[in-house]
């Protein structure tokens, strides 16, 4: 898409839209809990009608119009529309998120020191050279209502503070105006409002694994290294140490990449790499893993057993979502997703899109070899067979090797890939890594020369858009790697954003959107009829993000009383359990006897 299409330049009362809502809530939503409203200031742009409303005064329904002649702005809309729920009301049909807008505008662009540019309000007002309020000031208040018992006693002030924000909207609204593409903005605004719904209704968290997990971490960390690294031997205390680690290396013969100055590469890409190739390490990386990421159990779970957490939309230069990694379950070591446990009665799915990135790749670049290799249901084994390297005939089990080897220089293509890093990834040498890479070329041919032209016009241009005009601007700081592979992420984000929407709005519990996949919800008994209609809903979005391109998709159902289990963290969620039960034994027998 080009960067004027759609209606650019127009005055905002010129859209049709019989009313301009500008609005804005104060709540306080603590702990995993669903918001809690506390105050609400609106004010209509054609008839300069302002509404203040104290928490007391909240009615059964929206004070102003929410259907199709109304248009609702606000700034991060999720976090309003996710009062709207709170209170029983109806979300506004049509939504202008200047947030979103503003993200838009900016991504990949800095500021005038260089930094990547913040997102929040003040940060807008400043970068269109408005005048804003005081950010200590606007600490302060926020503190305020997040805190203050006596909150009702504040009325006044927290009702001005709330009316400086939208104050502050209604003078960003003209300046931004001119550079919004309002029909795919009004797109971007009805994300904001299934994203409300996916926070609002939360991941079901089996709270009791929960409880004594979080009672018992600091000690099951300790537990779980000496576990863990029993059969390595590099640990002391906490620590990591690496000249233990090199001993170990240099024990089992195993060959490990290195930085500039000679020490291993110990970031969580190279140990995912050589776990794949040393399969004895991969308890060692869950173990780093699981240590980086959690010096507590900071997973917030609501009172009614729900993990829920801002998902941070269009917070990714692609545009996808950035959720807490340490607040949001599916952010946490995939063996921590085993607490995702339906209530009696419910059951979830977890439904991805089959190969997504290899699938948008073939239908944007009209590569029919890439088409048919997606079609087949095994594009790595298809991609071998049209590379001669495998017969017609060959299967998973027959060509097990060869699979492997072509399904990694998918990858490495997929994710910029030097031949050195598809060397090392697949434990060949760099000239046969590069052999992997010709055949990718020759085979696909047509993806290649679309790539390159992608590349090139965004270079000239200066940014690069999806289909539905999410842009990512291109100055002197862009990493080039980042460009070739927009099309496949970004796209990829405005597939699942379309899928979520279209699944909320037809009423499916769509508990979290996981960057290619989903989590739904609902009754055992249902499940199944729901997973068939959210596949078709998928099915539908991959087909007009792709312009009639179909992706497939694949689900996984756990009904009560099972749990979710990832298969990638399922060996260590065993020795977990495992500790936390020795863990336990032992604090009862010590209670007992002191007793």
């Amino acid at each position: 898409m080009n960067d004027d299409a759609g209606i650019r330049g127009v005055g905002v009362l010129d859209l049709p839209f019989e009313e301009f809502w500008l609005v804005d809530f104060e709540f306080r939503a603590e702990g995993g809990a669903a918001p809690s409203p506390i105050c609400l200031v609106a004010h209509e742009l054609r008839s300069g009608r302002r509404l203040r409303l104290w928490r007391d005064q909240f009615g059964p329904a929206p004070p102003y119009r929410v259907d199709e002649g109304a248009l609702f702005i606000a700034y991060y809309a999720s976090a309003e529309i996710g009062c709207h729920l709170a209170l029983g009301w109806e979300t506004p049909v049509r939504i202008l998120d200047l947030f979103t807008e503003f993200r838009n505008h900016t991504n990949g662009r800095r500021g005038a020191d260089g930094e990547t540019i913040k997102a929040g309000l003040l940060d807008a007002m400043a970068w269109f050279r408005l005048p804003g309020g005081d950010l200590s000031h606007k600490a302060a208040m926020r503190d305020l209502v997040r805190r203050a018992e006596d909150i009702d006693q504040h009325r006044n002030d927290v009702l001005d503070y709330c009316e400086s924000d939208v104050t502050a909207l209604a003078a960003l609204l003209p300046a931004m105006a001119p550079h919004i593409d309002f029909p795919r903005a009004l797109l971007r605004g009805r994300y904001m409002a299934a994203a409300a719904r996916m926070e609002f209704v939360g991941i079901p968290i089996d709270v009791a694994l929960h409880r004594r997990l979080h009672a018992c971490w600091t000690d099951l960390k300790h537990r779980l290294i000496a576990d863990v690294d029993h059969g390595f031997g590099i640990y002391e205390g906490r620590v990591f140490k690496i000249a233990k680690f090199e001993t170990f290396l240099k024990r089992e013969g195993v060959i490990w990449p290195r930085l500039d100055n000679g020490k291993p590469a110990l970031d969580d890409d190279t140990f995912k790499e050589m776990a794949l190739r040393h399969p004895k390490l991969d308890p060692l990386r869950q173990l780093r893993k699981t240590l980086d990421a959690m010096d507590d159990m900071k997973l917030v779970v609501g009172p009614d057993g729900r993990n829920r957490t801002l998902l941070s939309t269009f917070r990714s230069v692609t545009g996808r979502n950035q959720p807490s990694t340490t607040k949001f379950v599916f952010g946490l070591p995939s063996w921590l997703r085993s607490l995702i446990k339906p209530e009696q009665g419910r059951a979830v799915a977890y439904i991805d899109w089959s190969q997504q990135e290899f699938g948008i790749a073939a239908a944007l670049s009209g590569d029919a070899q890439m088409q048919e290799a997606y079609r087949s249901g095994d594009p790595y084994l298809t991609f071998a067979v049209q590379a001669g390297a495998a017969p017609p005939d060959a299967t998973k089990g027959s060509h097990k090797a060869v699979r492997d080897q072509f399904k990694a220089a998918v990858l490495a293509v997929q994710y910029q890939m030097t031949s050195f890093g598809l060397a090392r990834r697949i434990g060949r040498s760099v000239l046969e890594a590069n052999a992997l890479l010709d055949l990718h070329r020759r085979t696909f041919a047509a993806f290649w020369a679309w790539s390159r032209r992608t590349e090139n016009a965004a270079l000239l241009r200066g940014f690069i858009q999806t289909v539905f005009g999410w842009t990512m601007h291109i100055g002197d700081r862009t990493k080039l790697r980042t460009i070739p592979n927009f099309p496949m992420q970004a796209n990829g984000a405005e597939m699942l954003r379309l899928a979520c929407c279209m699944a909320t709005e037809a009423g499916i519990n769509v508990v979290a959107p996981v960057h290619d996949a989903v989590m739904i919800e609902d009754h055992a008994a249902t499940i199944d009829a729901t997973v068939a209609r959210m596949q078709a809903i998928m099915a539908e979005a991959s087909r007009i993000v792709l312009g009639g391109f179909e992706l497939a998709s694949d689900a996984v159902i756990v009904r009560w009383p099972d749990r979710y289990l990832d298969e990638k963290g399922a060996d260590m969620f065993e020795r977990v359990m495992r500790l936390l039960m020795d863990l336990e034994g032992d604090t009862a027998q010590g209670v007992e006897q002191a007793a």
